[in-house]
């Protein structure tokens, strides 16, 4: 089982569909997979899933609820996001901070992240019901759109619990690490190379070739790519043999 199995997302009063329907694609994004919505406006499911696709299985979890209450009624944790500033002093965190510490509560009981509405974000009686007030660092212009407040949260806790589980194909032309004999011979034909374009003429051999073997170990190269240099090497020093041999 995830270690986000026990996080739901509270979204208090949402007005408008499109930001649930962004919320659903970031959970599926993410790991999450428990909506509820207190006093939701009026949305149409197949709707939803046509702007968030491929999310029904999110979409038919969705629960509502006519209290924030009863929304956070099972849960033993429950974080309140929100930018402005309260009156009152309020255990403060952010959302990189809070992530080891949701996953930690979750072994215990379900964790609600708990958002407010697009116009005026959670009240005060909301936050009083959280556990910790989390804000999202920002510029001075603090609002973010609820589901963007989702995905930073949601982003910061898919990372803290190892939970990536994506991964992208490798490159369709990818190649081993060379292995030390190969560095070698590509450095020593490199070497000869220069040596034959004179380019010594007035420059240290060894320093030269200290500075060309730093070069390409912070370049990185993987087989395949090293070969190709040391490819030009060689095919500079056949050039130079063709021309010798047309002038005799």
């Amino acid at each position: 089982m995830s270690a986000l199995a026990q996080v739901v997302v509270v979204i208090n009063r949402p007005q408008d569909p499109v930001n649930i329907a962004a919320t659903v694609r970031v959970m599926k994004n993410m790991g999450l997979a428990d909506l509820r919505l207190v006093q939701p406006v009026a949305y149409d499911p197949w709707r939803i899933e046509g702007v968030a696709h491929g999310t029904r299985d999110i979409v038919d979890r969705i629960v509502h609820y006519e209290a924030l209450d009863a929304a956070l009624a099972d849960c033993v944790y429950v974080a309140a996001f929100g930018g402005k500033r309260r009156a009152h002093r309020w255990p403060l965190t952010t959302p990189r901070a809070l992530a080891p510490v949701v996953l930690e509560k979750a072994a215990e009981g379900r964790v609600a992240l708990l958002f407010g509405q697009e116009d005026h974000g959670l009240p005060n009686e909301a936050i009083d019901r959280a556990h910790t007030l989390c804000t999202i660092p920002t510029t001075e212009h603090s609002s973010l759109n609820v589901a963007q407040a989702v995905l930073v949260a949601a982003y910061e806790l898919h990372l803290e619990a190892g939970d990536a589980t994506r991964t992208l194909a490798r490159h369709k032309h990818h190649a081993a690490l060379p292995k030390h004999d190969e560095w070698e011979r590509a450095l020593a034909d490199i070497d000869r190379c220069l040596g034959a374009i004179a380019f010594y003429r007035t420059r240290n051999p060894e320093h030269i070739m200290r500075s060309v073997r730093s070069l390409l170990n912070r370049a990185g190269p993987d087989s395949r790519e090293l070969t190709l240099v040391r490819a030009m090497a060689i095919e500079v020093l056949r050039t130079i043999d063709r021309v010798k041999r047309g002038l005799e």
